[in-house]
């Protein structure tokens, strides 16, 4: 089979279409502003769409890039991991979870004093997702500072994504030729008019896979696209709709995420050619794209490995210095 003839001007379009090389950051909000509509802690508050007027322009500014800092990722994940939101008395935005029986906090925006740090440690226990310039500070301070390498986002430069050049991705281009010359597809901007075909993707995978896991962030993800700002790119085999990518971006505009990366099974090397086709519309000014964490998945983490990062946004677990391993 051969490839729809109008599927070129199809992938061409979607960066047209994507919210992306349009000015996403909104207005900066004042940090006094957390003052006024986050309460104080120990009081917290769930993570709601209200918020996000004032979280996202903030969290959009941050330059580490690190994914769980995004206002659609707190908002998203906000039951998988209990996020609630809340200030500290001097005002730096604080945010509380809980995985299992394990509670821990994070500090997107920087690190309180001392002694209200302190009290974070003693409630909490565990500063989960610091940065490599907290984790820095906070060793020097004595704590135990220890890599998350499982948490560890990976980074990719946009243009080897989108190429695929050279002896290493030998291997990815012929799965990618082996799809292409293999059905007759189209690639369209993932838009509310294809929020069903995405959703029967979504629930075809998870019967594939057989397990949750990140679905029901995902179908959250689908129903909520214009008001978090995703953008992506959804795939058809004949009429048959087979894959969609969902991200955003981040790090000051230098780099997109991709939040969810959905395929169904049946279509050799249809992973293989979303990832350099959707690489092959973004902006050049995406320099890099994140692509998140493997979470200590050895499959994922030897696939991820695969395409050759230039390199990780590191994070790290921090714990007062007399916890014990």
């Amino acid at each position: 089979m051969h490839r729809d003839p109008a599927a070129s001007q199809e992938v061409a379009v979607i960066s047209k279409n994507l919210c992306i090389g349009k000015p996403c950051v909104e207005q900066s909000s004042s940090f006094s502003l957390i003052r006024h509509m986050l309460p104080t802690y120990p009081e917290s508050t769930e993570v709601t769409m209200a918020l996000r007027p004032l979280l996202h322009p903030m969290l959009q500014q941050l330059e580490q890039g690190i994914s769980e800092f995004t206002f659609a990722n707190l908002y998203l994940f906000r039951q998988s991991h209990h996020y609630t939101l809340c200030r500290l008395a001097e005002g730096t935005l604080t945010v509380l979870g809980r995985d299992n029986d394990a509670s821990f906090f994070m500090l997107p925006l920087g690190l309180p004093p001392p002694p209200l740090l302190d009290q974070l440690f003693r409630d909490h226990g565990m500063l989960k997702a610091a940065s490599e310039h907290q984790a820095e500070l906070l060793q020097k301070r004595g704590y135990d500072v220890r890599e998350d390498r499982d948490n560890f986002d990976y980074l990719y430069r946009r243009q080897d994504l989108a190429q695929l050049g050279g002896r290493n991705y030998h291997k990815k281009r012929n799965l990618v030729k082996a799809f292409v010359s293999s059905n007759l597809y189209t690639a369209r901007p993932l838009l509310d008019t294809h929020r069903d075909d995405a959703l029967a993707i979504l629930e075809q995978w998870q019967r594939e896979n057989g397990q949750a896991g990140d679905a029901e962030a995902a179908r959250e993800a689908l129903g909520k696209m214009e008001e978090l700002q995703l953008c992506g790119g959804i795939y058809h085999v004949e009429s048959r709709p087979v894959a969609f990518v969902l991200g955003e971006e981040l790090a000051r505009g230098a780099c997109f995420a991709i939040h969810f990366e959905k395929a169904v099974s049946g279509y050799k090397g249809l992973y293989q050619y979303i990832n350099q086709s959707f690489a092959a519309i973004l902006p050049e000014s995406y320099e890099t794209i994140n692509r998140e964490q493997d979470m200590g998945n050895a499959g994922l983490r030897h696939a991820k490995l695969s395409y050759q990062p230039t390199g990780f946004v590191k994070k790290f677990k921090v714990y007062p210095a007399t916890a014990v391993p």
